[in-house]
């Protein structure tokens, strides 16, 4: 039997209109996205199938990320009930996903959580100036000598994504992000470029937000999980609801380590399933180890298409 692993994209996947199909042709998807407007006061079809601003924002664009992969998830479940996970896996927020996948938490609950994380992260970012930048091209020592560097002087910038081979966002104060553009570019990045954000991800601007989060997890978290998550921060699997508070505590301040777990679980797996809008991590796992065959499940057509290959 094939051995899966199971994914899931973080902030950045989302878009106006992600999951519609699967509302138009499911009544699960449907059940789905009532019992999580009802659960956190919020009209899931007009924040995601419409136009509007609130997408955007991290409070909101967390549980609609979360919301329509595990729709996705639930449906590819429905359709092979018999294919199980070798393990999950999830970039940043996805990794509640993953979490939400492996049994550990209730898909309404996980809505609930994913959302105060998101009020959390952004309470903490509030009264300061902050946010994040992609890098190109810059090899990841370079980076993170260029962010030392620059903190030594009394700069607020980490390594925050490490997403591929000469792609690594950087998150801090926006000040200092805008000030080491030229560092970067003179030390070998093709592109520094600032990214629309008003939170600082991964890094330890987050700090305040920990332990409330913990706290949230404690009440919903479960010791239940049908198969391992990789984490972000240590790229090592854990399965009990204790170290799952532990390291998504932590996630808050420490870097995604994307990359690396992509490398960690290679030999170990004969392929991955990404769930939710947009195929992403589809994309970085190609250019990371271009032998791990991705397939991705958005919409109707794309679960039809992976439940022929895998259980016809």
């Amino acid at each position: 039997m094939l051995k899966i692993a199971m994914i899931f994209s973080g902030q950045g996947s989302q878009a106006v209109g992600m999951g519609q199909d699967f509302y138009n042709n499911s009544d699960i998807a449907k059940e789905m996205f009532d019992k999580a407007s009802e659960r956190i006061g919020i009209n899931f079809k007009e924040l995601i199938f419409q136009e509007n601003e609130k997408l955007a924002q991290t409070a909101y664009t967390q549980p609609a990320i979360l919301l329509v992969q595990m729709i996705a998830y639930k449906l590819f479940k429905e359709v092979c009930p018999n294919i199980k996970a070798q393990l999950f896996l999830g970039h940043s927020l996805g990794e509640f996903s993953a979490l939400c996948a492996s049994g550990a938490i209730d898909y309404v609950d996980a809505i609930e959580l994913v959302h105060k994380r998101g009020s959390l992260m952004q309470s903490a970012c509030d009264e300061i100036e902050s946010g994040m930048m992609v890098l190109v091209g810059l090899d990841d020592t370079s980076v993170e000598k260029v962010c030392e560097q620059a903190r030594n002087v009394g700069k607020k910038v980490w390594p925050a994504n490490y997403n591929q081979d000469g792609q690594l966002v950087v998150a801090g104060m926006k000040a200092d992000l805008a000030s080491l553009e030229k560092t970067f570019k003179d030390a070998g990045a093709k592109r520094a470029l600032l990214l629309d954000m008003s939170v600082a991800s991964h890094c330890e601007i987050l700090a305040p937000a920990q332990e409330p989060l913990a706290q949230i997890m404690s009440d919903m978290l479960k010791d239940d999980f049908e198969a391992p998550i990789i984490s972000n921060v240590t790229t090592k699997p854990y399965t009990t609801k204790a170290d799952a508070i532990s390291l998504l505590k932590d996630q808050l301040v420490k870097p995604v380590k994307y990359k690396q777990s992509i490398l960690a679980i290679a030999g170990d797996v004969d392929m991955a399933i990404e769930f939710g809008n947009g195929a992403v991590l589809k994309g970085l796992n190609r250019r990371i180890v271009k032998e791990l065959t991705t397939v991705n499940i958005s919409d109707m057509a794309s679960l039809t298409k992976v439940k022929e290959e895998l259980c016809p």
